[in-house]
């Protein structure tokens, strides 16, 4: 008989968060579940590893019936533990999220999400990372879980090119009103940064990250477009940043 497929079920927003919680109960329904989180909310981590302190890993009994662990790292030293520490083997599907927040555009460079799924594709293991954009710690998953359960089923069927991840992201809408799934490109898009700046009790300065998400271009075939138009987006993403389109125009550097 042929065994259950192993599916690594990791995230960013902490081992307790709803999110994950929705995640797994959609991955039991293909395999089994081994689960390795953070043990405390590590949003915007990107692809930190931790280099400067021992990583710890700790058991707990969240998920009923599920192995599963709590880590001190990030979501990549969770991915990284759990391949090698806890499974000893590459499982056949990582699962990352659900995350509180969407990480459509360059969103996926910051995301502790994405990177979880992103260290999944180095290691040639089918990954996706899935993002809500409600970050109301009581959101309604349900819709998520409608497009989890649709995309986990044809990458068991049909497979994945290698090396390659999906983000997939979800707009704040109830599953019936979600119009379907759309493969896109990511959009152009980026921060424009700004800092509250105050002062604490002793009168030094801090600051507060603030700012606004500004859109620099919307076709109709980008995940900012697809999420406003009520789909959920699905970009392959890929670790390799080469850009190749300025390989021609530095040809005259002669290097």
């Amino acid at each position: 008989m042929t065994e259950p497929p192993l599916i690594l079920v990791t995230n960013d927003d902490g081992v307790t968060s709803k999110g994950i919680r929705s995640l797994v109960e959609v991955a039991l329904k293909f395999g089994k579940v081994v689960v390795v989180a953070p043990d405390k909310p590590q949003s915007g981590m990107g692809h930190a590893i931790t280099i400067s302190h021992p990583l710890r890993l700790t058991p707990v009994d969240l998920f009923d019936g599920v192995e599963a662990y709590s880590c001190s790292g990030t979501p990549v030293d969770c991915v990284k533990l759990a391949v090698y520490e806890v499974m000893h083997r590459k499982p056949d599907l990582l699962l990352s999220g659900i995350n509180h927040g969407e990480n459509t555009s360059t969103n996926v460079l910051y995301s502790g999400t994405m990177s979880a799924a992103v260290e999944g594709a180095m290691e040639n293991i089918p990954s996706f990372g899935f993002s809500l954009k409600d970050f109301h710690a009581d959101a309604d998953f349900s819709g998520t879980q409608m497009v989890a359960e649709q995309l986990i089923q044809k990458a068991l069927d049909k497979g994945m090119p290698n090396h390659t991840c999906m983000n997939v992201n979800i707009p704040k809408l109830p599953a019936s009103e979600i119009k379907g799934i759309k493969l896109c490109k990511q959009a152009h898009a980026f921060w424009e940064d700004r800092f509250d700046k105050r002062e604490d009790q002793f009168g030094r300065p801090y600051y507060w990250l603030t700012g606004n998400f500004e859109c620099q271009s919307n076709e109709a075939d980008t995940d900012l477009y697809a999420m406003e138009h009520g789909y959920a987006s699905v970009v392959p993403t890929q670790f390799d940043l080469t850009n190749y389109k300025a390989f021609e125009p530095l040809k005259d550097w002669n290097i």
